[in-house]
């Protein structure tokens, strides 16, 4: 008999929690139930005061509490321990492991911490090319990240502040309903301010594209300009 590979069976949602310091309230409200549970190094000591069940641990461990560690081993935890000096971080780690289950749903939680450098390769990571078969939204400490390939769902009240960034090159045939000011099948290059700073102005919108990639967000502030806007009595697009 020839040999044959076993595809695993797909799963609905993974959640990955990672560390950079604790998720904010928002996120920690905003995960999913039932979905599996990956942590990333010190992530796990966010999930266990979460009191989430965790599938996995994976990373170097250098961060963790090892008492987390400890009493995730005894609750059946699976750990995948990494060498410290690797080609990947922790939570790219946790993002292949999840992928690896076929998400069709993936959200990424991640503290804001305090490295810039971390806080663009998350970004980066989430609108990555082998990610484009998920649905990924991610929390960056309060902010709400939404990528967006074809069409993306936006949900806040009216006068949250977003932004739109294209990534990995650029985004075209941009199209919005429900933001303050809308695009209407623009091309936006990376790099460029185009989409910063804009305003929800319903409490759900759109984002659609013809091709490219955009992660729409959400920085858990309002803006001002829909306030003044509506509270003049001038019409607020749609």
């Amino acid at each position: 008999m020839g040999h044959t590979d076993i595809v695993p069976e797909r799963v609905s949602e993974i959640v990955i929690i990672g560390g950079g310091g604790p998720p904010s309230g928002a996120a920690a409200d905003a995960l999913p139930g039932g979905a599996t549970v990956i942590a990333a190094d010190s992530g796990l000591d966010h999930a266990r005061a979460l009191e989430l069940e965790v599938d996995v641990a994976v990373g170097d461990m250098d961060s963790v509490d090892p008492t987390t560690l400890a009493a995730a081993t005894r609750a059946g935890t699976r750990i995948q321990r990494q060498p410290e000096a690797k080609d990947a971080t922790d939570l790219e780690l946790a993002v292949d492991e999840a992928l690896s289950r076929r998400p069709r749903r993936l959200v990424v939680v991640t503290g804001a911490g305090d490295r810039l450098d971390h806080t663009l390769a998350v970004v980066l990571l989430l609108a990555a090319p082998r990610l484009a078969g998920v649905t990924v939204e991610g929390w960056i400490g309060a902010s709400h990240l939404t990528v967006v390939r074809q069409r993306g769902a936006l949900q806040g009240a009216p006068g949250d502040l977003v932004t739109l960034l294209p990534v990995h090159g650029p985004a075209t045939g941009v199209t919005t309903r429900g933001l303050l000011y809308p695009l209407d099948d623009e091309d936006i290059d990376p790099g460029s301010s185009r989409g910063v700073s804009n305003e929800l102005s319903a409490p759900h919108a759109t984002v659609q594209l013809r091709a490219g990639v955009v992660v729409a967000v959400q920085p858990g502030a309002a803006g001002t300009h829909w306030l003044r806007r509506s509270g003049a009595g001038e019409p607020v697009a749609e």
